[in-house]
């Protein structure tokens, strides 16, 4: 009997965490995650109900089941693996990008193991012990900053700030903020430029904000491709001096291993070749990095790059010696 009541537990605990997933769910679909028939379902519904849980329905073919607002949670609802993610996400935030955060991840790092079940604190205390993290040597970004910046988007709420470009020029900015994008090292935040009358990408760190925000604003269509995108391209080329599309002889998959959103874009042609779109400051840089892939190219853009892999050429050979 006690084994019965553990089950029903067990699965009304499942059934309230697929419910937390923000769509509508079908009674056949649920009783296919749960391995119940859809009686059981709308059974173990009517007892979520019972305890305060607003699950609504509706009704038809097309209707399903969806938890409502105000729904007053258990403390920890994790599976087995969402519990092991937490705790990646967390002791890989607390030696991340972010300042002002360390500490307050690993309080609820601490935290999150106490309530783990033993087997669960057992792989979380394994991957800690095992993973050393390299400290972060580049620019941080304040949490509350990037808070201020996400609440901004959210709201459609002006931005004014001082941006420090690379060369270490700084002039005033008023944009009105679409989204940030993470590279994994950088934050960056696209916006509209109300002076350049454009879309515009700025790394979140050079920026000093001046709040609060505001006024609010109509939102805009989003820059061709969404932000994401828009971002990888200024990231990758947007910013260097000189921008390179190149054929290379090989698979997307070959070099999407060696190539970042923060590099380059890479678009497939066929399976044995693809496009390498990238840029630098110099054309010595562009010239030993292609190179440096270890597969045939061809330089389509720009002309001077393809001028100047011959000077490469005639120094590498100088540099090999005599009969080579």
């Amino acid at each position: 009997m006690m084994t019965g009541v553990k089950e029903t537990s067990a699965r009304l605990l499942r059934l309230l965490g697929l419910l937390q997933v923000p769509r509508e769910w079908t009674g056949t679909l649920l009783a296919e995650r749960l391995d119940v028939d859809v009686r059981t379902v709308r059974r173990d519904v009517d007892k979520l109900r019972s305890l305060g849980y607003p699950v609504h329905s509706t009704p038809g073919v097309t209707g399903g089941y969806k938890l409502g607002a105000g729904a007053s949670l258990p403390p920890l609802l994790l599976d087995d693996d969402e519990a092991v993610a937490v705790a990646v996400g967390l002791r890989t935030a607390a030696g991340g990008t972010v300042s002002g955060i360390e500490e307050t991840s690993m309080r609820a790092l601490v935290k999150l193991e106490q309530v783990l079940p033993n087997r669960l604190r057992r792989r979380v205390a394994a991957l800690g012990a095992a993973t050393a993290t390299l400290a972060n040597r580049g620019p941080t970004v304040d949490a509350d900053d990037l808070s201020a910046v996400a609440a901004a988007c959210r709201d459609h709420e002006r931005l004014r700030f001082d941006y420090t470009t690379s060369g270490g020029d700084s002039a005033r900015r008023v944009v009105e903020p679409v989204g940030m994008v993470h590279t994994g090292r950088r934050w960056y935040l696209v916006a509209w430029d109300t002076d350049r009358d454009d879309w515009r990408t700025f790394r979140v760190d050079r920026m000093t904000l001046k709040l609060p925000a505001g006024p609010r604003f109509p939102p805009r269509e989003p820059p061709e491709g969404g932000a994401a995108e828009f971002a990888q391209r200024g990231i990758s080329t947007g910013a260097y001096r000189y921008r390179a599309r190149v054929r290379m002889h090989t698979s997307v998959e070959e070099l999407a291993e060696w190539v970042t959103p923060a590099t380059g874009t890479l678009e497939p042609i066929d399976e044995h070749t693809c496009i390498f779109v990238t840029g630098a400051n110099s054309l010595d840089t562009l010239g030993v990095w292609l190179g440096a892939f270890g597969v045939d190219f061809d330089v389509l853009e720009p002309p001077e790059l393809v001028e100047h892999l011959h000077v490469l050429a005639a120094r590498f050979t100088r540099a090999a010696g005599p009969g080579s």
